[in-house]
């Protein structure tokens, strides 16, 4: 929420000023008339962006979390008491930072902290759904049971995850090794070949001579190249983490002929099985919006949950607010929300259709398989034809000129 600087009087005359965190200058207004003072004057207060570069260090997996969240829930549905559910989980956790993590939240409640609460110090590890879920939890007394609806969440989210790296795990690892194998000839072979056509004073065609430099550059200039490479991913990184560039990524994203069929279904699959654990779990429909637009990794499709949600809190039912959005969401998504809404069953129906669009998902990535293959195979060929000729051809010459 933004941060507001602000100065009000109350009806005795007292002057009070500060800052606080409101949605907007109505809930400001809202909040110190309850303390008994009229709002003035308020700014939003610009906060100081910190430049973040890129690390790599080992977080808390979903695997992690899913095994967490399911024990607590048998543990807790057992009767066990939940600073002593908690406790047992992080003695058990093998990663260091989530064990700490947790021994923290524990300590936490046992002050006498709710769950959530406690859980908002840690939103890298502890997701805006997973947070606002705890709170129903809490506040409905039904804990365990969100907990369960959790766990579904997590594991449908895991597994959605495994296929999708499954299908890309084959064609990543060819694609690596024969680039790993050309920069070693270009390295090793080429400089040799190179030395031997210049002995023999051979005229080489331009392919040849193109390779050959490039061999020649590389193996003089390996670690350079190595640095290029390193700069490159992190200006990748970099830009990644702009919202120009985000945005840039997920456009071009969604308009890859092979993939964007697969982005789109696997983005409406996170959406409505979201949607389904929230509203499932009592979270109201506007929050529930809100939530899930965090949860989506592609800008467009986080922009168009949020634009919805305006339009629902106007008073528009969501499957006609989504309903400008058919590019990204398949019009099966609006008819079946059309559906929940009138017959009241919004989140099975969405939780149905979650499991139609992670099974289709799942025959999308076998056969993404199948139609990568032959395509890097020919790619694959073409260079190492390429390769060959430009490298076999002056030998031809030369033997021909004998």
């Amino acid at each position: 929420m933004p941060l507001y600087s602000y100065f009000a009087k109350s009806l005795k005359g007292e002057e009070k000023s500060g800052t606080i965190e409101a949605k907007n200058l109505q809930q400001l207004a809202a909040t110190l008339k309850e303390q008994g003072f009229v709002l003035i004057n308020a700014e939003p207060k610009k906060e100081k962006k910190e430049f973040n570069f890129p690390v790599l260090s080992r977080g808390v997996s979903l695997t992690e979390r899913l095994m967490f969240t399911r024990n607590l829930q048998v543990m807790i549905f057992s009767g066990l008491p939940l600073p002593k559910a908690i406790h047992t989980l992080a003695c058990q956790s093998k990663n260091k930072k989530f064990k700490e993590t947790l021994l923290k939240v524990e300590e936490e409640i046992t002050k006498g902290k709710n769950f959530s609460d406690s859980l908002k110090q840690y939103p890298n590890i502890f997701s805006d759904l997973f947070q606002n879920m705890i709170k129903v939890g809490e506040e409905t007394g039904g804990l365990d049971k969100v907990l369960k609806i959790l766990s579904r969440q997590m594991e449908r989210e895991h597994d959605l995850q495994s296929k999708i790296k499954g299908a890309l795990m084959y064609p990543a690892v060819i694609v690596f090794t024969m680039i790993g194998i050309g920069i070693l000839m270009l390295i090793m072979v080429v400089p040799k070949l190179a030395q031997t056509f210049q002995e023999l004073q051979i005229e080489l065609p331009i392919t040849t001579k193109i390779i050959i430099g490039i061999g020649t550059f590389l193996s003089k200039n390996w670690f350079l190249f190595l640095i290029v490479i390193a700069a490159l991913v992190f200006l990748f990184l970099l830009i990644s983490k702009t919202k120009r560039g985000k945005k840039a990524i997920d456009y071009t994203v969604l308009k890859i002929p092979v993939i964007s069929p697969l982005v789109k279904k696997t983005n409406s699959a996170y959406t409505i099985r979201t949607l389904s654990s929230l509203i499932a779990s009592g979270v109201p429909i506007l929050k529930s919006l809100e939530i899930t637009a965090g949860t989506l990794g592609n800008v467009y499709y986080s922009t168009a949950i949020l634009e919805a949600a305006e339009k629902v809190r106007k008073g528009d039912k969501l499957s006609s607010a989504l309903a400008p959005y058919t590019k990204i969401y398949p019009s099966l998504v609006l008819q079946m929300l059309e559906v929940g809404e009138e017959t009241g069953e919004t989140s099975s129906i969405l939780a149905k259709l979650a499991d139609f669009f992670e099974e289709d998902i799942g025959n999308d990535t076998k056969n993404l398989a199948s139609i990568i293959e032959p395509v890097l195979m020919l790619v694959i060929g073409a260079v190492i034809g390429f390769f060959a000729i430009s490298m076999i051809q002056p030998m031809y010459s030369m033997l021909g000129s004998i």
